[in-house]
């Protein structure tokens, strides 16, 4: 009895870590925000307005507004790709992604064409041709219902077409309908929506211009509103193919200052054109619609600057990051891609000629140097996604050649970091700069979360506010760093351990990055750490050797159904808005409106499937080890077989980036940022157990 118990210590004592992991994914309890109440809720669209266009000079009115008021930048994401100024109005009135423009995506939006007619009360209207906007919508895989929020009020006044498009109930009615803004207008209605025209183009003067006539109609509205009203001012969507962050302000009860921030962010200073909708309901303290509505209500959060000014101008410095982010991202990875797949070609004559047999024909070595600076290349092609990461530690965006000054940047954190780890390699194990490099990529992403995520928001190994997936916590390229550290590192440290004692090293390491990844406090992604539970028993299993069989691999999905089922009993205590993506599902589940989701999804794997330079990464990766590292004089046998814990390693870390990247509708983009990292070191580990298999030494 006493040895079993000595046996089924490492096995109790993984289990135990296992159950403090899940208690550390606890959400934080909620918070007590003092809720805006207001009698009337104003919100001014202004397409295409960017907090670049606001200063106190053209814009007097917006500024004001902006320092007595809570400001944020706002993302205009819709279900267009490209979301134009009737999307963004349809979106504000859906309370969901929606889409009103036709026709295919180009460089320009085109007009806003709106009809209206009015109707024999003079003070409605109606639009004949929403009945096929709002069939259109509700065939999306969103299911945005336009008009939701127009059915959350009695009575909702529009001024100005834009207005109409979002006013308007889901049958075409528009309550009551005006094209000039007075005292009477504002407060005929609870709710009132307001258009004064866009904001167009690059040209600084034409956009000075449409500010200032914007500026001047606001100060009408201003002037004419009602007491307490709450006014909210949003520069609704784009106007052309490049997606940037726009303005957001809201001011009145309950919005006296700080940054704009909502439940659907998580992030002070940011919010979403569906947030404005649940927004404008909870300050008239109306019931909020949460099956309908993609957003939270924005409230008013702390942290901003005394100053006006260099609020406005963080703002407008977040925006210019993202528009530059996407460009720089995309060639980033696109190069990588290419030169990691070349240099994995260029080491195969190496990989065919480590191996020396024995005997007196054996041929002559390679060359140390040539072997040297290929080791050398493939630490510097592994920490190449970490560099990027690092490299906005400065401001390069800001710099007068971005790209380039993104380059510099990376480039010189990239060399630093490769010297430092080939030369306190150069003498190690075969399988130490496997586990030490992977560990060094998780700890940035690790010190990132704990200070907040600056690094990866609007980062090129991030994620962009404007594209509007995600503004906090881990991002995809951050997660796959996270998934190869956590096992690659714990398969390093546990090759140093008795047998029996590996799998629970590797649950203590597991148990560290699923705290990460999923607290809510850090990586606040749900899927993500259920992810990686499963490649971290399935690299437990593995690492006493063997291989992957049925039981091994039952044991490995139950425990990710655990900790799902563990997550979502504690989504139960949080409220309805802060749910994470497990506690969503498995409501929307219940409720039977999963299949959204599930459509929303599968959709989004496919066209990232399609887009993504990683892709290419991927496909290329699985090619090079069936055809190279699998054969005899490949190498990846012997290190497996040499090292069993990087065995489970590798296999845990397929399940979990793939797992993690279906769930999370990025199809292998997480598979591909962590065989980023890992496939250099992999086929590095190759390169040395072939030049020891001949060794008659330990």
């Amino acid at each position: 009895m006493r040895h079993r118990l000595h046996r089924s210590t490492p096995a109790l004592l993984s289990l135990l870590v296992g159950v403090l992991a899940l208690l550390a994914l606890i959400p934080r309890p909620d918070s007590a925000t003092a809720r805006p109440s207001a009698d009337y809720v104003i919100i001014v669209g202004v397409a295409g307005l960017r907090w670049d266009d606001v200063n106190p000079t053209d814009t007097p009115t917006m500024w004001q507004l902006a320092q007595d008021g809570a400001i944020g930048a706002l993302s205009v994401r819709s279900a267009r790709r490209v979301t134009c100024a009737g999307d963004g109005w349809l979106t504000l009135g859906a309370g969901n992604y929606a889409t009103y423009t036709s026709g295919p995506i180009t460089s320009e939006c085109p007009p806003l064409a709106v009809s209206i007619t009015p109707d024999g009360t003079k003070t409605g209207a109606s639009l004949p041709d929403h009945d096929g906007v709002v069939a259109k919508n509700r065939a999306l895989h969103w299911g945005a219902q336009p008009g939701a929020l127009a059915e959350g009020v009695r009575c909702t006044t529009a001024v100005g077409p834009g207005a109409a498009v979002a006013a308007a109930r889901p049958y075409g009615r528009v309550d009551r309908y005006a094209d000039t803004v007075d005292e009477d207008v504002l407060s005929a209605c609870a709710l009132t929506l307001v258009d004064l025209g866009q904001i167009a183009g690059d040209d600084a003067t034409s956009r000075a211009g449409d500010a200032r006539r914007a500026d001047a109609a606001l100060a009408t509205v201003i002037a004419a509103r009602p007491a307490r009203a709450v006014v909210v001012l949003a520069g609704l969507s784009d106007l052309d193919a490049g997606t940037r962050l726009h303005v957001a302000i809201a001011q009145g009860p309950g919005y006296t200052g700080g940054w704009l921030t909502s439940p659907s962010t998580s992030r002070p200073g940011y919010v979403q054109v569906v947030d404005l909708a649940p927004t404008a309901l909870a300050a008239l303290d109306r019931p909020i619609p949460g099956k309908l509505f993609a957003g939270g209500a924005a409230t008013m959060s702390d942290g901003r600057p005394a100053s006006v000014g260099r609020a406005v101008e963080r703002l407008a410095d977040a925006d210019r990051e993202a528009s530059v982010q996407q460009r720089v991202g995309s060639t980033f990875f696109t190069l990588l891609v290419v030169a990691e797949l070349a240099l994995f070609v260029l080491v195969v004559p190496l990989l065919r000629w480590a191996r020396r047999p024995a005997g007196p024909v054996a041929h002559p070595p390679a060359p140390r140097v040539v072997v040297r600076a290929a080791e050398v290349l493939l630490i510097a092609a592994s920490l190449a996604v970490p560099a990027a990461l690092v490299a906005d530690l400065l401001p390069w965006w800001r710099w007068s050649s971005p790209g380039l000054g993104f380059a510099g940047v990376t480039l010189a954190a990239l060399a630093v970091a490769t010297l430092v780890i080939a030369w306190s390699s150069s003498r190690s194990r075969a399988n130490a700069p496997l586990g030490g490099v992977a560990a060094v990529g998780a700890l940035a992403v690790t010190l990132d979360v704990l200070t907040g995520a600056r690094l990866q928001l609007n980062g090129v190994a991030g994620y962009s506010a404007a594209a509007g997936g995600r503004y906090a916590g881990v991002g995809v390229i951050g997660l796959g760093l996270l998934v190869t550290g956590v096992l690659l590192g714990g398969a390093s440290l546990a090759q140093r351990f008795e047998r029996r004692w590996r799998p629970f090293v590797m649950a203590v390491v597991g148990a560290v990055g699923m705290i990460v990844i999923g607290s809510p406090y850090l990586g606040a992604d749900a899927s993500g750490a259920v992810a990686l539970t499963a490649g971290v028993c399935t690299a437990a299993a593995l690492a006493v050797g063997g291989w992957l069989t049925i039981t091994r691999l039952i044991w490995a999905v139950a425990a990710a159904l655990a900790v799902t089922a563990g997550i979502g009993v504690l989504d139960l205590f949080r409220p309805e808005d802060q749910r994470s993506s497990v506690g969503r599902l498995l409501v929307r589940t219940q409720d039977g409106t999963a299949g959204y989701i599930a459509r929303r999804i599968g959709e989004a794997n496919v066209v990232t499937t399609v887009t993504s330079p990683l892709t290419i990464l991927v496909i290329g990766t699985v090619l090079y080890v069936t055809f190279v590292l699998l054969r005899d004089w490949g190498g990846v046998r012997r290190l497996l077989g040499v090292f069993p814990p990087v065995r489970g390693a590798l296999a845990g870390l397929v399940l979990a980036s793939v797992l993690a990247g279906v769930v999370e509708g990025v199809s292998l983009n997480v598979l591909g940022a962590a065989l980023a990292t890992a496939a250099p070191l992999t086929v590095l580990a190759c390169l040395r157990v072939l030049d020891h298999a001949d060794d008659r030494t330990r």
